[in-house]
Formats: C-alpha cells, structure tokens, sequence
C-alpha cells in the first residue's frame, strides 16, 4: 500500500493512529518546559506532582511494595504455587532466580530496618538506608508509574521507527546503536536517566536492540538530566560556570559515547536479541527507489498500523509500571545501601582512588590526593564526590572536574547501576565497574583540559 499516494479511511486512521499518540508521547517525554529558573519535561513535573501527593503515606507504601516482592518471590520459589503461577504477570514479576531473590530478600530487611528504625545505624542511618528510602525511592517510584503507563505513547506508535530509521546512517557508525537510541539519550537528557534506562530495557525486550546494541545504549545514552547537573554545580558553588560546566560534560558524554563501546567488556557483547536470535542484517537498508524519509514515514505507519488498540495500550502501560515497581524498587535498596554503606562506613573507595593521583598530577590538576579520593566514590551515589569536594577542595578549577565527572561517570549503584542490573539488559555488576574505570579514564582528560582553559 502506498500511504502517499491514497487518502482512504484506512490511511487516514493509520496516520491519525501514527501522529496523535506519538504528539503526545514527544511533549511529555521530550519537550523542555521551564519550572521557575530550570528547564524540566512534563513527566518529570508530573512526577513530582504524584510524588507530593503520596509523600504522607508514600515511604509506607513503597516498603509494602518491597516487602510483598521478596515474601511473594521467596514463596513462589520454595513452593511453587499452582494457583498463583497460572497468572502471567504474577509469575512474570515474581517466578525469579536464586541471585535475584536474595537481592530482594535484602530489600526487604534494609527497608524494613530503615522504616522502622530498628537494627544498627550502619543501615538505618540518613546517609544510607535512609537515604535510598526518603530520597531516592519515592522519586523513581513516581517516574517507575507514570513512565511505565505513559512509554507505550513513544514505542508503539511508529516515533521510533521514523527516528531511528532517519538517524541509523549517524548513530550506527559513530556508537554502533540503531538510530532508534537517539530517542532514549534525548528522554534521558530532558528527563531523568531512569527513563532512558525503561526504554532501553522494553524496547531490548521486544527484539529491537540485540544485547550489545542493549548493553551500550543502557551505559552510555542513559544521560543526566539538565535538571540535576544544575543540582551538581550549585553544590561545588559554582553556579556562575553553568554553561562552560554543560559544556563540558556534553563535550566529555560524547567522547566517551564514541571510545567506550569499542572497548571491552561492551565489544564483548554478542550482537543477538535477548532470545538468542539474529537480527535482520538487511532491516536497516533503504529500499532501492526510496527516499530515506518516504522509507522510514512507511516503516513508522506500517508500526502504527498494527498497534494496539487503547485497552492493549493501558494493559502494556499497567504491565510496564508494576515490572519496574515490584522488580526494580528492592533492587535499588538492596544494592543503593549496601554501596552507600561502603562509601560511608569504609576506606574501601578511598583506597581503590589512590592509584589515580599520578593521573590527577599529570593532568595538573590541584589538590590531587583529595580530589583521588572523591573518583571512586562516584561508583556507590554520584552526588557524594559533590559533596566531598565542597567541604574538602578550595581549587575552583578542581571542583568544576569532580562535579563534571560524577556526572559523566554515569554509573552509580544507588540508582543507574541498580536499575541496570534490575532490568534484562545484559550486565553484571562487575562489568558496570570496568565501565564505570573505563567512563573515568576517558573523560578525565577531557575534563581536566577544558577546565584549565574556561575556569
């Protein structure tokens, strides 16, 4: 059928099915708004708004969540209910294996400790358990459910399939990702990481991304927001230095997108689809006597045309919301407090960043053994070598390079790590640890170099 040339229902449908849903899912996922002095997307004020409003009860509710993953987890494992694993979503969100239920399972005990107040301070404390549970916990548990129900509006609706087929010839020889990914590293630029991270891994999950193309995508596009780098460069007191400061981490975000995935543990990854199927080696050809834009408009009304109808869309929306709530959620405060406790309680980080002070002394970096302690720290929380080097470091040059490197980092447990590794993306923890090594050794010089020339 050419969709150009006819002007039937049919096609008349199929474009209001491609265009109106995929409006929509852009101003909410993609459209910068200004809130008071920051620039922010829809979702993520809508998710503020849900997050004030479950605030009195909300720190109950979420310890509820994390404690019915594990005991549900732990019974459907040790008996295997009949009953309960005839239902799908049941058996999908819960049927897990042994790693992952002990990592639910310490979910649920760090939560329960930290809600009630009970046990040693070591997890309780307001710079580790307490710190997931009140800060971190109701924020992503407000973007888990409203981008779990509202993601079907960018991904079935043919938005992808226009994107990506337009943006393939630039993103695939640069970062060696389908050009669909272009529409993941803008969600998480405007947004939240987070949301980058729920892209990746449905859309990894419904065959659009091998596990390579899955594993680079959730590391390396999975970016900070805007919002939050202000948040990062007014805790150093360097306001004044926010454009140079954005600059720069966009500058060092896109040597790392390039250098990073070449390199193993990402070169590593076999290029099949999380089934262990091949991909199509011809799916991203343009058809000889087409246009790349005439192309890709067919492929992204050939997609909207066999979408689901608005019940299949709330039904996937639902599914999306409670996988990453009852999945994700313990997973965050198992890991995020047990790196957080490191971070705190132990010289571990400390000593792992020593290493790093002839590399500090070559790039002229000053106060290089303080700031040697801060590189590794960024591992556990991203926001915690902020705070050290504004309490500890005078060199404004040495604080504008902490700040730009917690933030290109990328990977930290309390949040991007354990939400990685929460999903079906293909990583482990050690693997995100030598990206975490290689994402620091590549965007340091980087760094350090447009320091010293605009601080």
């Amino acid at each position: 059928m050419s969709y150009s040339n006819t002007a039937n229902h049919i096609d008349l449908r199929t474009l209001f099915t491609f265009f109106v849903p995929s409006l929509i899912g852009v101003f909410l996922f993609m459209t910068p708004v200004p809130i008071g002095e920051a620039m922010t997307i829809p979702i993520a004020v809508m998710a503020k708004a849900v997050q004030a409003w479950i605030a009195p009860f909300g720190h109950g509710l979420i310890t509820v969540i994390v404690c019915v993953s594990a005991v549900l987890s732990l019974l459907i494992k040790l008996f295997k209910p009949t009953a309960l694993l005839k239902v799908s979503i049941i058996k999908h969100l819960f049927a897990v294996s042994w790693l992952w239920l002990v990592v639910r399972l310490f979910g649920m005990l760090f939560i329960a400790m930290t809600y009630f107040q009970v046990g040693p301070t070591l997890i309780t404390s307001a710079g580790t358990g307490a710190l997931v549970l009140n800060d971190l916990l109701p924020v992503l548990f407000s973007v888990f459910i409203l981008a779990g129900l509202l993601l079907p509006l960018l991904l079935n609706f043919g938005l992808l399939e226009l994107v990506g087929t337009l943006l393939t010839k630039v993103m695939r020889p640069l970062f060696g990702v389908p050009g669909r990914s272009a529409v993941n590293c803008v969600a998480s630029w405007l947004g939240d990481g987070s949301v980058g991270i729920l892209m990746t891994a449905r859309q990894y999950e419904e065959k659009h991304y091998t596990q390579r193309e899955a594993a680079i995508i959730g590391t390396t596009f999975s970016a900070v927001s805007i919002t939050f780098c202000l948040v990062v460069i007014g805790q150093v007191k360097l306001e004044h230095l926010f454009a140079p400061f954005y600059l720069t981490v966009c500058l060092a975000g896109f040597v790392a997108a390039l250098v990073v995935p070449r390199l193993p543990p990402l070169s590593f990854k076999k290029d099949v689809y999380i089934d262990n199927t091949q991909p199509d080696s011809n799916a991203e050809l343009v058809p000889e006597g087409k246009s790349l834009f005439k192309h890709s408009l067919d492929v992204a009304l050939n997609k909207a045309k066999s979408a689901p109808g608005v019940a299949g869309t709330v039904k996937e929306g639902v599914h999306n919301a409670l996988d990453m709530v009852f999945a994700v959620l313990p997973v965050v405060m198992a890991v995020g407090t047990f790196a957080l406790i490191i971070a705190e309680h132990t010289p571990i980080f400390e000593y792992m960043g020593m290493p790093f002070v002839p590399f500090l002394e070559l790039l002229q970096i000053p106060e290089a053994e303080v700031a040697a302690q801060t590189i590794m720290v960024g591992f556990a929380d991203m926001f915690i070598p902020s705070i050290l080097a504004a309490g500890a470091i005078e060199s404004d040059v040495t604080r504008f390079i902490i700040a730009a490197m917690s933030v290109t980092q990328l990977i930290y447990m309390s949040e991007v790590g354990a939400l990685l590794l929460g999903s079906k993306i293909p990583v482990n923890i050690f693997e995100l640890f030598i990206i975490f090594i290689l994402r620091t050794l590549v965007t340091l010089p980087v760094i350090a170099l447009m320091a010293h020339w605009l601080v």
